[in-house]
């Protein structure tokens, strides 16, 4: 089955250059496209797409609130990927906190574009792990978050599932954390996981979220 994409972007080249990409790609199905946040709902109940390709900034309603609409009403939502032209954006950082799954840059290379939807898709890592990182040591750890920091304590994480969060903050992947730890990929799925599920986070990118705005890792 392909992934099927919908993209969400209120200037019609970027649209039009987004889906050349993709539908060029035998594994990859554009199946709609909206120019703004406020469609998205709608078109998403309708189309049931894996990933939305979503641009942050939109004239009625944002990539941030639409995605925490996505998430708040509709049940199984997909992966959600926002699109936008700095990667250094207080607005790119909101939008992951609101649940977005990662970002692409408008500049980005067409191989780049394929293997952000591949990644996002499969919900394994995360994109531009750096850029995150930065993102989140940069806006998330200057404002903290108690709420972050309770939910961490609750979480009750093992000595070795803290080992591997702060790994993934680091934005190392599975195969680099295991490589790293001397243990199996499966072991570290396991751990990821189990990471995920105690902190109540949808992906990596809101365990890493979540790890600088409690102060767990500190930016740097």
């Amino acid at each position: 089955m392909p992934v099927t994409v919908l993209l969400v972007d209120d200037e019609p080249l970027v649209r039009a250059g987004l889906r050349a990409v993709l539908a060029a790609q035998p594994d990859i199905e554009v199946v709609g496209e909206a120019a703004d946040g406020a469609a998205v709902i709608p078109l998403v109940r309708e189309l049931r797409p894996d990933v939305v390709a979503m641009d942050v900034r939109m004239p009625l309603l944002d990539g941030i609130e639409a995605t925490r609409a996505v998430l708040r009403t509709v049940q199984d939502p997909p992966k959600i990927l926002v699109i936008t032209t700095f990667e250094n954006d207080e607005y790119v950082y909101e939008a992951l906190r609101a649940g977005a799954d990662g970002f692409l840059l408008k500049r980005a290379r067409p191989a780049e574009i394929v293997h952000a939807v591949r990644l996002v898709a499969e919900g394994e890592s995360l994109l531009f792990p750096a850029a995150v990182r930065q993102l989140a040591g940069e806006y998330g750890a200057e404002r903290g978050n108690p709420q972050a920091r309770a939910a961490l304590d609750k979480a009750a994480l093992t000595e070795r599932e803290a080992e591997v969060l702060r790994l993934m903050a680091r934005g190392l992947s599975n195969a680099e954390i295991a490589s790293g730890l001397v243990v199996g990929t499966e072991t570290v799925k396991s751990h990821v996981s189990s990471v995920l599920a105690k902190l109540g986070a949808r992906d990596r990118t809101q365990a890493v979220i979540a790890a600088y705005e409690s102060g767990f890792v500190a930016p740097g």
